[in-house]
């Protein structure tokens, strides 16, 4: 693959703005055929240093041209282009890099992901006042699939969220588009930036920038690096093109510790994780499933002992008031949006009627899901899985029984299930319980990474069967069901490294008799009455 990365001259006077334009232009006129993909700097329509009332006039001037030339490019070349020029959204001008394929074609838009203050801060503060409203949501790493490749972007003050790169390399990318500036750094900081970044993400970075004249030691540095580390190409602050061959598919694994085979860097590093050190929820994140301590108590269907069950207020007060893990139930609405609900019928959880199954999302929102449990709740909505996610991603574990898998005649959404849980960077932080063999092992086949947890069969002889059937689908839970398990159930389970839920215990006294058998993890509906009575017995 044949990349090229334009490097032009950015002025620091506005009054040649409109010949550095006009320069660029023809630089993109220099590109041929023999090339497959384009990168352009970042702010090609304000290619000058300019104030806030002269960037909106370059806005308007120059972006008709700029998207007419880089279509026109990509078609001429039949090459994937990707060029940064603000677009216009119906709140406003954002940072875009607009992506093309070979015929000429829009395919992607990327809006950066952290807006520097100079561009987030009004008008009136002295910034550009760019539309930022998106950029203060959960969002995954933007990625696109093009020409057979997964390609991811940074912009500029992106390069330095180090944190973010974690994020980045989890999605698997091939190549990294970077258009920027950076105007401040000096050459050596911009080639460690660009070759950590590669590093940490195993991925190609083709980075253009813009050349504040040939002797500057800042800035530019238009770059492509190899997921090693290396610098393949780097224009420091020569105006031009910069033309390189590269094979994206080529990745690098490195020794990943004493005796274990290779992977790549960001791999290795995610096997000693801590991230309940520093993200994604700061002070509230605990450590994950592997390795939050036993034994835990389970708020079943959040703490719906105060408030309505699978509720927002449940999980929030029974998070709040530290459980260990949530458990709550999932089923599909007729246009397959993911809601909590225990029951498969709405008659007793709201002022509805039917199964959730046979209703849309819409028309669940029309139904009161708290005035049953307390007029106090009258309005509550049912929740969408993505709303609990959002909201109590790596707060708690997530014990997440799928109702839907126990019902072959639905779609079983695994795909959905699991693309939500990793959209959310809580893979380590929820399990999934069912009884249906058969789809856990398929969901296992789609998630290796998501922990599973074997449901009760109705076998009422066998105090062996669920350990065994966990052994057999490789789940590393089993969810007992009283009274159909004793203490030889949870001595296998052990045995073999299968740890022990117990559904259910309201009585303190029956929770404390459970400790003592070994079970590892209580389901209640009275959380904070069980917990502080296992609490207050593990402390004696």
């Amino acid at each position: 693959m044949k990349v090229c990365v334009i490097q032009p001259y950015y002025s620091q006077n506005s009054a040649d703005t409109e010949k550095c334009f006009r320069d660029m232009l023809a630089l993109m006129d220099q590109c041929d055929d023999s090339m497959d993909l384009i990168v352009l700097p970042e702010s090609c329509t304000t290619p000058a240093a300019v104030n806030a009332d002269e960037y909106y006039e370059c806005l308007e001037r120059y972006t008709p041209v700029m998207a007419e030339k880089t279509a026109a490019l990509a078609k001429r070349c039949h090459a994937m282009v990707c060029a940064n020029y603000d677009w216009k959204s119906k709140t406003g001008w954002r940072n875009t890099t607009h992506v093309f394929n070979c015929e000429g074609e829009e395919i992607g838009l990327y809006f950066k992901a952290h807006p520097a203050p100079s561009e987030a801060d009004s008008r009136e503060e002295g910034g550009l006042g760019l539309d930022c409203s998106y950029s203060y949501e959960y969002a995954q790493p933007y990625v696109i699939e093009a020409e057979g490749l997964r390609i991811g972007f940074m912009t500029c003050y992106d390069f330095y969220m180090y944190e973010a790169f974690p994020a980045l390399a989890r999605q698997n990318v091939d190549l990294i588009i970077g258009c920027s500036h950076q105007r401040t750094d000096t050459h050596s900081v911009l080639e460690t930036i660009g070759r950590f970044l590669c590093y940490n993400t195993n991925a190609y970075l083709v980075r253009s920038s813009v050349s504040l004249g040939e002797e500057s030691k800042v800035c530019g540095c238009s770059m492509v690096v190899a997921p090693d580390g290396e610098m393949l190409l780097n224009m420091q602050s020569r105006i031009g093109l910069g033309v390189i061959e590269i094979d994206p598919q080529k990745k690098h694994a490195k020794p990943a510790g004493f005796r274990r085979p290779p992977k790549p860097h960001w791999q290795y590093i995610e096997d000693g994780r801590r991230p309940w050190l520093y993200q994604p929820a700061g002070s509230m994140m605990i450590a994950d499933d592997d390795h939050l301590s036993y034994p835990r108590i389970c708020a079943h269907r959040g703490f719906n002992t105060i408030a309505p069950e699978n509720s927002m207020p449940a999980f929030g007060a029974a998070v709040a008031l530290g459980a260990e893990e949530i458990e709550f139930d999932l089923w599909s609405t007729r246009d397959g949006v993911l809601v909590s609900s225990h029951d498969r019928t709405l008659d007793r959880v709201s002022d509805g009627s039917g199964d959730i199954c046979e209703h849309t999302y819409e028309e669940l929102l029309k139904l009161d899901f708290g005035a049953k449990k307390d007029e106090h709740y009258r309005g509550l909505h049912v929740i969408r899985f993505d709303e609990i996610l959002r909201k109590f991603a790596c707060t708690t574990i997530m014990n997440i029984h799928v109702k839907i898998w126990d019902h072959e005649e639905l779609d079983p959404r695994m795909e959905q299930i699991a693309s939500l849980i990793r959209q959310y960077g809580a893979e380590k932080h929820c399990y999934i319980m069912n009884s249906n063999d058969k789809r856990m092992k398929e969901f296992h086949e789609i998630a290796p990474e998501i922990n599973l947890c074997v449901g009760w069969d109705h076998n009422k002889e066998d105090m062996l069967s669920m350990p065994k059937r966990a052994l057999a689908v490789g789940a590393k839970k089993v969810q007992l069901f009283k009274p159909y398990f004793d203490q030889s159930s949870v001595d296998f389970a052990h045995e073999h490294g299968i740890l022990c839920n117990v559904f259910y215990a309201d009585d303190p006294e029956e929770a404390i008799r459970y400790i003592d058998m070994g079970i590892d993890c209580i389901l209640t509906n009275d959380y904070l009455r069980i917990s502080n009575a296992v609490r207050a017995h593990l402390s004696k």
